[in-house]
């Protein structure tokens, strides 16, 4: 009787790989007889570094899921059986067909402020230039520092670290500290890269608040595909899945996408939960945020999402 394979895909980035050798060996772990086999798939994110993430809609006609659509179309056409993602880039409206069967343990939250000498957010040098890719942490950064610059930057997580370093070398960049500690660059305060230290302040999530799902690995699935959903099943994490739930579905409420400057923290006390939510105006962000706390079961976390929601919008 021949052996069972389930084929994985994934972007072929470095962090995609490690987190896609994760779940490997999870699934390996969790059914012993399982044949594991990995396929990378390029990504209209990955194709385009040019171009910035507000210009996919125009130029690549992508607009949203850029990081995931050419691995659904893989998943639809049963070329893969399952996805890899980091779940804060799978948008929170998934398209029909589709189902996120599992996540797992969920890694750091925080974001990580990188520079070449040690300093916090109210020290960095009036006007300095900050790199970032994302919306919800340069909206963050307005916010709590109007005077600095901020640079949008694309590129795999060494790349965007060493934008700290070269001949017009920027004064810190922001990323995620997950993908850091999963890619092994992280050590407590310091970055190691290319023979160089950096330091590496971890931003306080209650100040600086997280995208939905990050730090979350997620595992998607055919909808109809039984077979495969109970396979990568076995590595779901119920609090995690609770708390990204809560996340994911505020967003879907609020119709933002994964570049909208939302951020949002959970936090598990007993059977009740707790969510922070920080939400700026898309279109103004020079706008003071609304920024929102309610508490709710863990069993219920659409009904959390739900009240806050419906405070956001009125």
């Amino acid at each position: 009787m021949s052996q069972p394979t389930l084929t994985l895909g994934t972007r072929g980035s470095e962090l995609a790989l490690t987190q896609t050798r994760m779940v490997t060996e999870a699934l390996q772990a969790a059914h012993t007889q399982l044949n594991v086999v990995r396929q990378i798939i390029q990504t209209s994110g990955d194709k385009r570094q040019d171009l910035r993430f507000s210009e996919f809609n125009v130029v690549a006609h992508v607009d949203k899921g850029i990081f995931i659509k050419e691995l659904e179309i893989a998943l639809e056409n049963s070329e893969i059986d399952a996805a890899v993602h980091s779940l804060k880039d799978v948008p929170s409206d998934l398209a029909t067909g589709f189902v996120i069967a599992a996540v797992l343990p969920r890694a750091a939250i925080e974001d990580v402020l990188i520079t070449r000498e040690a300093c916090t957010l109210e020290t960095l040098p009036q006007g300095a230039r900050v790199g970032t890719s994302s919306v919800r942490r340069a909206a963050q950064l307005k916010w709590l520092r109007p005077d600095v610059e901020i640079v949008e930057i694309r590129g795999n997580v060494p790349t965007r670290v060493k934008k700290v370093l070269g001949d017009q070398p920027l004064d810190a960049v922001l990323l995620a500290a997950a993908g850091l500690m999963r890619l092994g660059l992280m050590e407590g305060d310091r970055i190691l890269i290319e023979g160089q230290t950096l330091s590496a302040l971890t931003l306080d999530p209650v100040t600086f608040l997280p995208a939905a799902g990050q730090g979350a690995i997620a595992i998607e699935c055919r909808s109809g595909d039984e077979v495969s959903i109970q396979a990568v099943r076995a590595l779901n994490d119920a609090e995690t899945e609770a708390r990204v739930t809560v996340e994911r579905e505020f967003l879907r409420l609020l119709g933002a996408g994964c570049q909208t400057p939302v951020g949002a923290h959970t936090w598990v006390n007993g059977d009740q939960m707790t969510m922070a939510v920080r939400v700026f105006n898309e279109a103004d962000l020079s706008v003071a945020p609304v920024e929102l706390e309610a508490t709710g079961p863990v069993s219920d976390p659409k009904a959390l999402a739900a009240e806050l929601a419906k405070q956001v919008l009125g």
